[in-house]
């Protein structure tokens, strides 16, 4: 199908869960890309916990489910087959906005049975996504996580993320806030195709140098790394990324779980057809002959000669950038409960 500018995929598959999945073949590939819609979400929790060894955090918020970016590598897609809706084209189109969002984080926070620790920003979809300059959500769970003093980790590919330096900069001067802008390639033209509606590569680079010159430490996320693809790019983004204020990095290799697995080869088979094979079959040589590896410290990392690769790709230009072994070291020690007894003020 004709690929639609603005758009990740062009595709629904079907839904992992449902019997039966209605599909209009009658739909003209040249009709204008469908409009996003915005639904509510009812949900009654915010914070969400995970006990994966290759992730960072324990606990995450996510103001908005599904994402317009339309990154079309997005490991989050499957998630939207739990509502009822496709990982495809849905994931982009129907978004579900946690409206009371900042209210349930107040009352979670405000609990006894709240252990303080770093809340990541988020854990799933972005949320500096389009979304939030209509709804605001981000923002306002933002102040809560301020007027608590707990610590924050925000990762986005969103230049809107500088709207929030005041909040995070609070939050930072106790050790409570750090930030990751992701950046996946420098070419403006395959970040366009590839996640259609993130900011320009170049303002993300911007949004790091306002952030550091803020007071609020900032670093750079390189990922997904896609073999054949934006691997090469791997040292040209640390370089610019540090050059920008970036004090530490990290990277992911490309995860392809269920649904995304079969966008992602017809996304390439629209836009990289002569590449197509050559990335597949890295892949699979990264993970054990799939294109997918569900395994806790392989699925972030992959396998193999061609992941070593990579792995030492990266070593090397944080080496070189001087920024090697360098984390974001964020502390509870400020977090507090505004509108405690009298008493709390001698804690």
């Amino acid at each position: 199908m004709k690929p639609q500018k603005g758009r990740g995929t062009t595709s629904n598959p079907a839904n992992r869960f449902e019997t039966l999945w209605i599909v209009d073949e009658q739909k003209d590939p040249d009709d204008p890309a469908p409009r996003t819609h915005f639904l509510k979400d009812d949900s009654r929790s915010l914070i969400t916990y995970n006990d994966s060894p290759d992730v960072p955090f324990a606990a995450g918020i996510n103001p908005y489910r599904g994402c317009e970016h339309g990154c079309i590598y997005c490991y989050a897609r499957p998630t939207h087959e739990f509502l009822g809706f496709s990982a495809g084209l849905d994931f982009e189109t129907r978004i579900l906005v946690k409206e009371n969002a900042p209210e349930i984080l107040e009352k979670e926070l405000a609990s006894p049975k709240w252990q303080p620790q770093t809340i990541a920003l988020s854990g799933n979809t972005d949320a500096y996504q389009p979304a939030e300059r209509r709804f605001q959500l981000t923002r306002r769970c933002l102040e809560v996580l301020r007027d608590f003093r707990n610590p924050v980790g925000v990762i986005t590919k969103n230049h809107l993320v500088t709207r929030d330096q005041d909040l995070l900069g609070e939050l930072a001067r106790v050790r409570a806030a750090s930030v990751h802008l992701s950046i996946t390639t420098l070419d403006a033209g395959l970040a366009r195709i590839l996640e259609p509606r993130t900011s320009h590569p170049q303002r993300r680079l911007e949004a790091i140098r306002e952030l550091t010159a803020a007071g609020i430490p900032c670093g750079v996320m390189v990922a997904p790394i896609i073999p054949a693809l934006n691997d090469r790019e791997v040292p040209g983004i640390i370089e610019a990324a540090v050059k920008a204020g970036a004090q530490y990095a990290g990277y992911v290799m490309l995860r392809l779980p269920h649904a995304v697995e079969p966008l992602f080869e017809e996304w390439l088979e629209n836009h990289f057809p002569e590449r197509r094979e050559k990335v597949l079959n890295r892949l699979r040589a990264m993970r054990g002959g799939e294109l997918n590896d569900r395994r806790f410290s392989s699925r972030m990392r992959g396998e193999g000669l061609f992941a070593e690769q990579i792995r030492s790709l990266y070593a090397l230009a944080c080496r070189s950038q001087g920024i090697a072994g360098n984390r974001p070291e964020l502390a509870t020690d400020a977090f507090r409960r505004p509108g405690g007894t009298q008493l709390d003020l001698f804690e």
